[in-house]
């Protein structure tokens, strides 16, 4: 194995709570009521494809799809910025990442402005050798355009390369990529089948070890 691919809402920073947040806040500005299980059906798309995939279902008048969007990556940065915690075992899984001379990159499907604000919040702007944003790719996760093209930019083969990921859509599209894949689901998803997809299912990653990732 040659680099590890880490994603980062759930996996870097403890932000799927926040996003419920912000979500149930920004569409009710629309009119749309989401509980907490709705806005789990989306964990793992990309901002864009959350909105549209809630327009396509409830439409609604007044306020662009795209002003939605720009509320919504707006109230997430304040949200981020003012209560943003990395996740349990980060800090140990990127130094023995990093003591392993191992290249570390981060995938994620958030904005790259959302992804400038984690990494300044917790102190990691230099800590990634690739960032990348699958707002930069024609599809979002479950498509691994993102992985792909992550790879790319570190300079190896899809298949020399481990993803860690906490939803669904990231561990199937770290699995279409031919990557090797470790989930951390969220507790209460846990028993959910598709992380059976995964190589290695772990409870945090504070269980995270070298051989895991080879």
């Amino acid at each position: 194995m040659q680099a590890v691919i880490f994603d980062m809402d759930g996996v870097i920073i403890d932000s799927e709570p926040l996003w419920r947040i912000a979500e149930r806040q920004v569409f009710a500005e629309v009119g749309l009521e989401l509980t907490d299980a709705d806005c789990e059906s989306t964990m793992g798309m990309r901002t864009d494809e959350v909105i549209a995939y809630w327009f396509a279902r409830s439409p609604w008048r007044g306020i662009s799809p795209k002003e939605v969007e720009r509320r919504l990556i707006e109230r997430m940065q304040i949200l981020i910025s003012e209560h943003g915690q990395p996740m349990s075992g980060l800090e140990r899984a990127l130094a023995m990442v990093r003591a392993s001379d191992l290249a570390l990159a981060l995938a994620s499907s958030s904005s790259p402005m959302l992804i400038e604000t984690v990494l300044r919040t917790l102190g990691l702007t230099a800590t990634f050798d690739v960032v990348r944003s699958a707002i930069h790719e024609e599809h979002g996760k479950p498509h691994p355009a993102v992985f792909l093209a992550t790879a790319g930019e570190l300079g190896f083969p899809p298949h020399e390369c481990a993803v860690i990921e906490d939803s669904a859509a990231g561990v199937q599209a770290a699995r279409a990529a031919g990557m090797r894949v470790v989930a951390v689901p969220p507790p209460h998803l846990f028993a959910d089948p598709v992380y059976d997809l995964a190589d290695v299912k772990l409870h945090s990653l504070g269980e995270l070890t070298l051989p895991m990732l080879d």
